[in-house]
């Protein structure tokens, strides 16, 4: 922001006073004001009141002679500079991009010095016997260290996070474990006394058994009654909360698998994706779908289009693939999503030969992974639609591939916070999907 106002200013500075533009071919005329060549020269030939000799400068009004103006080179080079800088500017660039000795974009890298170089820096003595490469490739191996320095913090955070959780959870078990041997002494110790008893009821039943019958039916009864009060109580081998405890501790597990998750996520997309240029391919494009001339935006229409019907069109499922799709590798793209008046936006990647015409089933099983954007949500297709947990509706979603892994990642590009992945495993082409249904539902590609 400083830079462009700091341009914009100089820029004012070199404004021809006539067209009030920026000086082309500046000359300067005898008073010493600057005006652009043509401009001067077209004033010069507007006739001016008789009692004027010589035109006079439109500024100060001191005359000067039409063929005495001259060229004035240094103001020439001032004002192509600022040209430069304004470019700099709009394009959007930082002044660390630009030279701060010449002035001109950097392209290079220094690898002796560690600095960056423009061409004029690169022409120049100091750096002729220096390694010197375009700034791309050499940040190619920074990039890569980068890379590796954070997955090795990734996976340094896991194995603290699994330590932790292993220590927790084996207390646990410990503690679940020792209760458990203790019930289990609890319940041998009362299964041992009733057995203790019963063997004696039978004992005494079977002494009685063998006395006369006139002795035996003398105190029957009572030996009846002891008999039914002493039914075996049904001992519980785990009590109800030792019970849930256990089933408690078998959620524990949820919160371990869930950060595995996240981390292969998190793993997906920290690894170096090729950016694809993606554009739609019109022979795809359902004829509600209203694509730019630059095949990088869509929009939903309720009106049909004059669309020639062909086997690559889609005639029921409001959806359009991009031009090219994958055999292999690892690409990224983003996706911007505008339903400002509501409908839904489907976006994902499809199987070569999953069929266009007619009913379009959106599933893994059937040869698509995708999310569904709609009413403030996201979801994951399937056979079963799942609803995920997100704190709002991504307007950007960047779409990761990785062919070979089989990985279909979708993260919030603006948040860079992972939002689903599919594993799949891809045996042909897969093109990039697209869908939109709504008044107004609109989406944007860039890479």
């Amino acid at each position: 922001m400083a830079m462009a106002a700091s341009v914009s200013s100089l820029a004012e500075e070199v404004n021809c006073p006539i067209c009030q533009g920026t000086l082309m071919e500046p000359v300067t005329i005898d008073c010493g004001h600057n005006f652009c060549r043509g401009c001067l020269t077209r004033y010069c030939e507007i006739p001016g009141p008789e009692s004027e000799e010589s035109p006079t400068c439109p500024l100060c009004k001191e005359p000067f002679h039409p063929g005495s103006f001259r060229p004035n080179w240094q103001l020439a080079n001032v004002v192509e500079n600022i040209e430069r800088l304004k470019l700099v500017s709009t394009l959007g660039l930082e002044e660390e991009d630009v030279c701060p000795e010449h002035g001109e974009k950097v392209y290079f890298f220094c690898e002796d010095d560690e600095m960056q170089l423009c061409v004029v820096c690169r022409e120049a003595g100091e750096h002729g016997a220096h390694t010197v490469r375009f700034l791309e490739e050499a940040a190619g191996p920074y990039r890569v260290a980068t890379k590796r320095q954070q997955v090795i913090s990734e996976f340094a955070h896991l194995n603290q996070f699994l330590e932790e959780q292993q220590s927790v959870l084996l207390a646990q078990l410990e503690r679940l474990d020792g209760d458990l041997v203790k019930q289990q002494n609890e319940f041998d110790f009362l299964v041992t006394g009733e057995i203790c008893r019963f063997s004696a009821l039978i004992e005494e039943l079977e002494e009685k058994n063998e006395r006369p019958a006139r002795e035996l039916l003398t105190d029957i009864r009572s030996t009846l009654i002891r008999s039914e009060t002493r039914k075996c109580r049904k001992p519980e081998a785990v009590s109800p909360e030792l019970g849930q405890r256990i089933r408690d501790f078998s959620q524990q597990a949820l919160p371990l698998q869930r950060e595995m998750k996240t981390f292969l996520e998190k793993l997906c997309f920290e690894l170096d994706y090729e950016p694809a240029h993606l554009s739609l391919d019109p022979q795809t494009a359902h004829p509600k779908l209203l694509l730019s001339e630059d095949l990088q935006r869509a929009r939903f229409s309720y009106k049909w289009q004059n669309s020639p019907d062909s086997r690559q069109r889609f005639d029921r499922a409001t959806c359009v693939l991009a031009q090219d799709g994958f055999t292999g590798g690892r690409h990224t793209w983003v996706v911007s999503v505008d339903l400002a008046h509501g409908g839904s936006c489907t976006v994902g990647v499809m199987s070569e030969d999953v069929q266009r015409k007619g009913e379009v089933r959106l599933r893994p099983e059937e040869g698509v992974w995708a999310l569904r954007l709609a009413w403030g949500f996201v979801s994951a297709l399937g056979s079963f639609p799942t609803r995920l947990a997100l704190e709002e509706q991504p307007r950007q979603l960047r779409v990761s591939l990785d062919y070979e892994v089989g990985w279909v990642t979708f993260s919030n590009a603006v948040t860079q916070e992972p939002v689903y992945t599919f594993t799949a495993s891809f045996s042909q082409k897969v093109f990039p999907l697209f869908g939109l249904w709504g008044r107004g539902s609109s989406f944007s590609l860039s890479s």
